[in-house]
C-alpha cells in the first residue's frame, strides 16, 4: 500500500464527523479501532509484532535477535485533536518499512515499528503513560491508581480492554531498542524545509491549582461579601499569560471543573490545570514560582484558597549531538529546532537509549485541533527522509 492509502485508511477511524477532529483516548473504542488497524498492517506485513504489559507494541523486521533501531510514534489523541500528531509517525514508519522492502534492502539489525499508548495522556492525565512505565520512570501502581474524568481507573480500563493489569511494569521491549528515531508533525511553524532534525525538548509539566472558596446564592450575596474561587482563577489565568509572555516560554489554563457548577451559585471549588513550558528548567520553575505567588496573593484579597500540586513535570531533554548530526548529515544538511512539545522520545532519551526525532513541516503551525494539518508532498519527503534515516542506521 502507498502512504497516501496507509493515511486514508487510518484517518477515517474515529473522525468526528462534525469537527472533524479526534477523540482517541486511550484504551477507548476509537483507539482501539486505531491499534487494530496497526496490528492489521503489521500482520500483513509478515512483521513480528511484540507487546507489553501495558499495551505498546513494536512490530519487526530483519534479524530476530539483537539491539535495532526502532521507529513509529502513537495513535491516541488529545479531545478532538488533530489527524497528524502521532499517527503521521507510525503511518511513516510502515512506508517507510514497504519502501525500503521494495529497493531489496536487507537491515543488519532489527527494525521496529512501535505505537505507543496513552502519548497525549488525554484520558488519565499523564503524558507518554505508556512510555513512562515502559520506562520504568512510573511506578506500576501509581499508574494503575490513575483515574478519567468519570473515575475509572487505569487498571479498570485494561480489564475492560482484555488486558490483564498484572502485567503492567517495565517493558522487555526497551531491552532491544538500541536506537529510537520518532518521525513527527511539527507544532510549530519554525520549520521552512520539509524536514527538520530536533535538537532537544523544552522542559515542561502540569499543574493542578485548587481553588478554594465559599458556595453562596448569585442574586443575593453582595459583591464585597463574596469568596469567589472563580475570581482567583480568572486573576491566576491572566497572570499566567502575562508571566509566561514576560519569560518568553508558554502558560495554558485548558482544562477547568468548577462544583457546584450552577449557573446561579457562587462556585465553592474551581480546579483548573496550568500546562507549562520552558526554554530551560530554571525558566520553567520562575515561571510557576511568579505564577503561584500571584494566585496567593489574590486568593488573600479575595478571602480564598489556592493549593498546587504538580501531576507530572519532564525535564529537558537534549538529544545526542552525535545522533543529532549524523541524521542532519544523511539529510543533505536538514534545518536543526528545538520543540516545546513532549514526546514518548524524550521518555526514552531519558531512560538512556540514543533518540532522535525528525519533524515535518507544518505550514500554519496550528496543533491539538482538527486544523491539524501538512502538505501530502511534505509527507512524502518525511517517508523519504525516514527510509533514508534507517537505511543508513540499519545498514
Amino acid at each position: 500500500m502507498t502512504f497516501e492509502q496507509l493515511w486514508t485508511d487510518l484517518s477515517a477511524i474515529g473522525r468526528d464527523p462534525h469537527t472533524g477532529g479526534y477523540r482517541r483516548g486511550g484504551w477507548t473504542e476509537t483507539e482501539r479501532a486505531a491499534t487494530e488497524w496497526f496490528v492489521d498492517q503489521c500482520t500483513t506485513r509478515g512483521l513480528a509484532l511484540e507487546s507489553d504489559g501495558i499495551g505498546n507494541l513494536i512490530a519487526w523486521w530483519g534479524p530476530s535477535t539483537g539491539k535495532g533501531v526502532v521507529t513509529g510514534s502513537h495513535l491516541d489523541s488529545v479531545l478532538d485533536g488533530g489527524a497528524f500528531d502521532g499517527p503521521l509517525g507510525v503511518v511513516s514508519a510502515l512506508a517507510a518499512v514497504d519502501q525500503l522492502r521494495a529497493e531489496g534492502f536487507q537491515p543488519s539489525v532489527p527494525v521496529g515499528v512501535g505505537a505507543f499508548v496513552e502519548e497525549e495522556g488525554s484520558r488519565f492525565g499523564m503524558p507518554c503513560l505508556g512510555s513512562r512505565v515502559a520506562a520504568g520512570v512510573l511506578a506500576p501502581s501509581k499508574a494503575l491508581a490513575l483515574q478519567d474524568r468519570t473515575g475509572v481507573t487505569l487498571a479498570e480500563a485494561l480489564s475492560e480492554a482484555g488486558v490483564d493489569p498484572a502485567g503492567v511494569g517495565p517493558s522487555p521491549l526497551l531491552e532491544r531498542m538500541g536506537t529510537f528515531v520518532e518521525l513527527h508533525v511539527e507544532q510549530g511553524r519554525a520549520l521552512t524545509a520539509p524536514v527538520g532534525v530536533a535538537s532537544s525538548i523544552w522542559p515542561h509539566g502540569r499543574f493542578r491549582f485548587t481553588f478554594g472558596g465559599e458556595a453562596n446564592h448569585a442574586g443575593t450575596t453582595l459583591m464585597e461579601d463574596r469568596h469567589d474561587p472563580m475570581l482567583t482563577y480568572a486573576m491566576t489565568a491572566l497572570a499566567a499569560n502575562k508571566q509566561a509572555r514576560l519569560a518568553g516560554a508558554r502558560a495554558t489554563f485548558g482544562r477547568l471543573s468548577v462544583e457546584p457548577n450552577g449557573t446561579n451559585a457562587v462556585p465553592s471549588q474551581v480546579t483548573a490545570w496550568l500546562d507549562a513550558r520552558a526554554a530551560s528548567t530554571e525558566i520553567l520553575d520562575k515561571l510557576l514560582e511568579a505564577i503561584t505567588r500571584q494566585a496567593v496573593e489574590r486568593a488573600e484579597r479575595d478571602g480564598t484558597t489556592v493549593e498546587v500540586t504538580a501531576e507530572s513535570v519532564s525535564p529537558v531533554v537534549d538529544f545526542p549531538a552525535g545522533l543529532r548530526d549524523r541524521l542532519a548529515g544523511v539529510l543533505d544538511g536538514a534545518p536543526v529546532l528545538p520543540t516545546g512539545a513532549g514526546h514518548d522520545a524524550g521518555v526514552f532519551s531519558d531512560a538512556g537509549i540514543p533518540t532522535a526525532m525528525l519533524f515535518v513541516r507544518n505550514p500554519t503551525g496550528i496543533s491539538h485541533s482538527p486544523a491539524e494539518h501538512a502538505e501530502m508532498d511534505d509527507c512524502l519527503a518525511g517517508v523519504d527522509a525516514l527510509a533514508t534515516v534507517l537505511k543508513d542506521l540499519a545498514k
